[in-house]
């Protein structure tokens, strides 16, 4: 850096003293600024805060050279600052370095003298200066990568999404009456979590990953079975139970879909321990396996299928309420009454778009 870049406050109450140190200052090509005290200096520096170096007297009237350096290092820890002392303030002078001064220059002084101790406080500020610059570009650079890892994060995400949503929607085309029922039912436990303060980003995503993928597992039961238009003997629903069992197995080595697996295993619990495969039963079952088994009903219930008719969004209400502290979380069906019956209706028809 070029040294007429650079710039000196001098402080000092004796008129002549300033103009010396100026005049020597600015054949050395600096750029000077004169302060008579410190509160003239204060207001110099706050104007000018790319003032590198601050040469001040300890002893001035008012406040003094200490007060000041103390002051200065509040707003710029690192300007650096040099004390001018009388012989009889060396102790004060030597003090002042332990509170953040560079050095001192003693009166009466040598012009020599003051031009190294110039020099080596030019080479300090500059090696600042550097490192400042180094750690601005370190964290731009930290920001730029960070920002470029977040994007590339998010693009597998939706990349992610957008496999599993194709898989979710090729397993219900298996079976033509449920086709599109594990993204309808994504919405409403989306929509359930929200109303119950989940904004967990992990969170949201387990459940998001559970629902689409709950059904899985029925990719090892037969067509018999799954696509049968009366409903099941009892050999059949043993069969047909074991699909949460199956789901999970395929899910959960998958290090991005374990927790999700839990959903798919657990999605048939009942709060009240009846359901399968584990007979859990309240808090036993996990938390978003709980909001799932709300939005699978709801979306079971309003679906035609060959053996029953849908039933009105009204019906299916009455039927979660019934449900309550059986079937369903209290806390879940809390939620779910907590808007509209026309609400639910609208996530419906708006996903059917």
């Amino acid at each position: 850096m070029n040294k007429r870049k650079y710039k000196v406050l001098v402080v000092d109450d004796e008129g002549d003293i300033r103009e010396l140190i100026k005049n020597f200052l600015e054949e050395k090509g600096f750029r000077c600024f004169l302060a008579k005290n410190a509160s003239e200096a204060l207001q110099i520096f706050n104007e000018n805060r790319d003032i590198d170096i601050i040469m001040s007297d300890i002893r001035m009237p008012g406040k003094s050279g200490l007060e000041l350096l103390g002051e200065i290092k509040q707003i710029d820890e690192d300007v650096v600052i040099i004390m001018i002392s009388a012989m009889k303030d060396i102790e004060s002078a030597i003090a002042a370095m332990s509170k953040g001064a560079y050095d001192y220059i003693s009166k009466p002084f040598k012009l020599v003298e003051m031009g190294i101790i110039i020099d080596k406080a030019i080479d300090k500020r500059k090696l600042t200066l550097e490192n400042l610059e180094y750690q601005r570009e370190l964290e731009k650079k930290v920001t730029e990568r960070t920002e470029e890892l977040k994007k590339a994060l998010d693009e597998l995400d939706m990349t992610y999404r957008m496999t599993l949503e194709a898989l979710a929607t090729a397993l219900d085309m298996r079976d033509e009456e449920t086709q599109g029922h594990s993204v309808r039912v994504l919405q409403y436990a989306m929509k359930l979590a929200e109303l119950m303060g989940i904004h967990d980003p992990e969170k949201i995503k387990i459940l998001e990953y559970g629902s689409l993928l709950h059904d899985i597992g029925k990719i090892g039961i037969p067509d018999s079975i799954l696509k049968k238009p009366s409903s099941l003997d009892e050999e059949e629903w043993k069969i047909m139970r074991t699909h949460p069992a199956a789901g999970h197995k395929i899910l959960k080595n998958i290090k991005f879909l374990n927790e999700a697996s839990m959903i798919v295993l657990h999605h048939h619990e009942n709060y009240d321990g009846t359901g399968y495969p584990d007979k859990l039963k309240k808090d036993e079952i996990p938390l978003s396996a709980r909001i799932f088994s709300v939005a699978d009903a709801l979306d079971a219930m309003t679906s035609k299928r060959s053996y029953r008719d849908a039933i009105s969004f009204k019906a299916a209400a009455l039927e979660l309420e019934e449900g309550c502290n059986t079937r369903f979380d209290p806390n879940v069906i809390e939620a779910f009454r907590s808007i509209s019956i026309e609400e639910w209706k609208k996530i419906r028809e708006d996903k059917n778009k």
